[in-house]
């Protein structure tokens, strides 16, 4: 078996069989390849079913010189997997990263905007131009119902469903949700599509995609966070932000005004209500405020 075959095989097994997205799969794609560079760098004959702990362990000790222990413990991570994988279809009989640790690292907290920062971003739009409308839209639809930026440029007409006040959003897996949208971003959806796509020229298969560019195509991701930049440095909001922010937003101010862990879980498509409960962590005096108004010897 050769690397390239086992990292295919691994790669449709991870698409077929856990129904991860085409990003995950790139990710977990890119920290088998980078263990590949490194045996071909060094001139190391060996196979994925031969390959030992002291030649894994020496590249993970290599890659912790030039990155860090999040990324570090990303590449482990998904090396552990792919070798996971080759013991589950019997290739190998043990884990060469069985034994290597993950680096400790910290909990990351979300960076968030506040409300003040997004209106100041929506305003510095320029509504004199076509792609003003959409890209107000955007910003309003991803603050609005707190959308991973994939989930927002995979958003179909066919998936607005204003009268019931929901949208249907397509997350991880293919799995979807609904997510209660608002009266405002409605508003701001319906100009858009109303005043500016109808002009567009629509290629054909792209026809029910929601946002669109200037030729008809869906928008990249790449374009998100360029609009998204661009406001930001253009609105004067001094911190790095991207889409994702957004999305952290939404779900740190709902918290701040008493919003339920779970439905924000049930929101943001989170599987496990582990990941939501890093919010909690945000703004303590949230906390603070549970305490001085639910607590009986407060």
């Amino acid at each position: 078996m050769t690397w390239d075959s086992a990292l295919q095989d691994f790669c449709h097994y991870l698409k077929i069989e856990r129904g991860l997205s085409d990003n995950s799969i790139t990710n977990y794609s890119l920290d088998v390849k980078k263990l590949i560079s490194y045996l071909k760098e060094h001139d190391i004959k060996t196979s994925p079913i031969n390959i030992d702990n002291a030649i894994v362990q020496q590249f993970i000790y290599e890659i912790a010189k030039s990155v860090n222990p999040r990324s570090q413990s990303r590449v482990i991570s998904g090396l552990r997997s792919f070798f996971d994988y080759l013991i589950f279809e019997n290739y190998r009989e043990t884990n060469p990263l069985a034994l290597i640790e993950s680096p400790k690292i910290g909990r990351k907290l979300p960076d968030t905007l506040s409300i003040e920062d997004i209106d100041t971003i929506v305003a510095a739009i320029d509504l004199s131009k076509p792609q003003g409308e959409r890209n107000r839209a955007i910003i309003e639809t991803l603050y609005s119902c707190g959308l991973r930026v994939s989930e927002l440029i995979n958003l179909k007409l066919s998936d607005l469903f204003f009268e019931e006040g929901f949208i249907k959003v397509t997350g991880k897996g293919d799995k979807q949700r609904f997510v209660p949208i608002g009266n405002l971003t409605q508003k701001y959806i319906n100009i858009y599509k109303n005043k500016v796509r109808i002009h567009t020229p629509i290629i054909d298969e792209y026809s029910d995609t929601l946002f669109l560019n200037r030729r008809g195509k869906q928008l990249t991701r790449a374009m998100i966070f360029t609009i998204v930049k661009q406001l930001a440095e253009k609105a004067g909001i001094n911190k790095t932000i991207s889409p994702h922010t957004f999305r952290h937003s939404f779900a740190t101010h709902l918290l701040e005004n008493g919003a339920d862990l779970r439905a924000i879980q049930l929101m943001l498509g989170h599987e496990s209500i582990t990941t939501t409960e890093i919010y909690m962590h945000v703004d303590k005096s949230h906390l603070r405020d549970v305490i001085d108004t639910y607590h009986p010897r407060k």
